[in-house]
């Protein structure tokens, strides 16, 4: 497969929508009709309806809406299948560089998985689970190799998420290129990874909570919180924050007597406004402010309710890395800002926003055409006076796993929290508190 080079200032999506007009293998790329042009204009000119109304800046970070909408519709008439078509909408939404505004296209038929998971550590993109069913382990690929590529994009904290949106929601495919190199090695190696394509039994609404930093679907056995208790100390792994907060109160009630208490929000995407005010609501002995809202019209404080006598005193130590984003960084800072905790790991995500859900349709009877969007409508502004957005929460101690580490299943970021509150443990140890990723059995 051959690289296409391109100048730094024409946009990953734009990248993508030439690149994928010469290759092969993406899974939603039926050709356009006349029907089906139309539907992605009405799609389109929807968008900005909602955008114009609802997003939170009236100067649209200094973007001309009709201008951009405009040339957004003149490249729907270029494009010639439909994922080039969504691609074209998605990057309207993406040129706003807001980590909450985004498209949620039309759901297919078809589910796609690549057999592999990876994420951001530090500078470097790191391959951190591997499907041993998967075309991927059969090709060789590893726990702690690192993508030097994907496709032709070379991953970067700021963009990855943005490769993972497209391939995993806008252009599915049959298969994934990429570069790699092994823990150690100087020299790479390129793989070509057939992904596994289901195709639904009926088609599946969008989950509310979308979690913008991994674009993978989360089943039920990944969606677990999961508990320890080492000595006198509770570790508790949060996946989310998107559950009811009125889960709380027994939640915490596990932590009772406890001396320390490490949250885990490695890879928690964030959640519930309310599900973080009810946790934070039990760390402090009084009422406390977490944050403003910025938005068009004057917004209540996200403000935590204490608890009184029931909140829990012991320490607090919270993990984060590259994929901990929205309500995480929030509580991740207010523990800083509060000198409640204190905070490992890497830098986090830096998507604090606040956004509503808009979900639409064109159509009717039996040929409706379901989509969304997720509209900006606050930034979150911290007790400093500063946003998280785009700078991420930087923890007191940063501690990088080496792809060493992960391929070793070592986890001495869980360990560095341990030995802070009083336990000897190794990273070795700390490694098979949590497991990894569940792969479908």
């Amino acid at each position: 497969m051959k690289y296409i080079f391109l100048p730094k200032r024409l946009s990953w999506l734009a990248a993508i929508l030439i690149i994928g007009i010469s290759l092969s293998g993406v899974a939603h790329g039926q050709k356009m009709d006349g029907i089906e042009r139309g539907r992605m204009k009405d799609i389109l000119k929807n968008l900005q309806k909602e955008i114009t109304k609802n997003y939170y800046d009236p100067t649209f970070h200094g973007i001309n809406l009709d201008e951009r909408f405009q040339k957004a519709e003149e490249r729907l008439d270029q494009a010639t299948t439909t994922s080039q078509s969504l691609a074209v909408i998605a990057q309207v939404l993406v040129d706003f560089n807001d980590s909450h505004l985004y498209f949620r296209p039309p759901p297919t038929p078809l589910d796609v998985e690549y057999g592999l998971r990876y994420k951001m550590i530090g500078d470097k993109c790191i391959v951190t689970s591997v499907s041993p069913k998967s075309d991927a382990a059969a090709k060789g690929l590893k726990m702690g190799d690192e993508l030097t590529a994907i496709q032709n994009f070379h991953p970067t904290r700021n963009e990855l998420w943005k490769v993972q949106y497209y391939y995993n929601l806008i252009g599915k495919r049959d298969q994934l290129h990429l570069v790699v190199r092994g823990p150690g090695e100087a020299q790479t190696r390129e793989l070509d990874i057939k992904s596994k394509m289901e195709r639904k039994r009926s088609q599946v609404a969008f989950i509310e909570l979308f979690n913008s930093h991994d674009f993978t679907s989360t089943d039920e056995e990944n969606a677990k919180h999961r508990f320890v208790k080492a000595n006198n100390v509770s570790a508790w792994r949060m996946p989310t924050f998107g559950f009811d907060p009125a889960e709380v109160d027994s939640l915490m009630a596990r932590f009772k007597g406890s001396e320390g208490l490490i949250l885990d929000l490695r890879s928690n995407g964030g959640g519930y406004v309310k599900t973080l005010e009810a946790i934070a609501g039990y760390l402090f002995p009084r009422d406390i402010k977490i944050a403003d809202m910025k938005g068009r019209k004057p917004m209540d404080p996200s403000v935590a309710k204490t608890q009184g006598t029931s909140m829990f005193k012991g320490k607090i130590v919270v993990l984060v890395d590259a994929n901990s984003g929205s309500a995480s960084e929030i509580f991740a800072r207010l523990m800083q800002l509060e000198k409640r905790g204190v905070v490992l790991g890497d830098v986090s995500a830096g998507a604090v926003m606040q956004a509503v859900g808009f979900n639409g349709e064109l159509g009717g009877g039996d040929s409706v055409v379901p989509y969304g969007a997720s509209i900006t409508n606050a930034d979150v502004i911290m007790k400093d006076g500063k946003s998280l957005e785009h700078v991420g929460v930087i923890p007191d101690e940063l501690i990088l796993p080496t792809a060493d580490d992960v391929a070793k299943n070592r986890d001495p970021v869980l360990a560095r929290a341990f030995e802070i509150l009083g336990v000897k443990m190794g990273s070795e140890e700390a490694g098979k508190i949590f497991p990894g990723y569940f792969w479908p059995k």
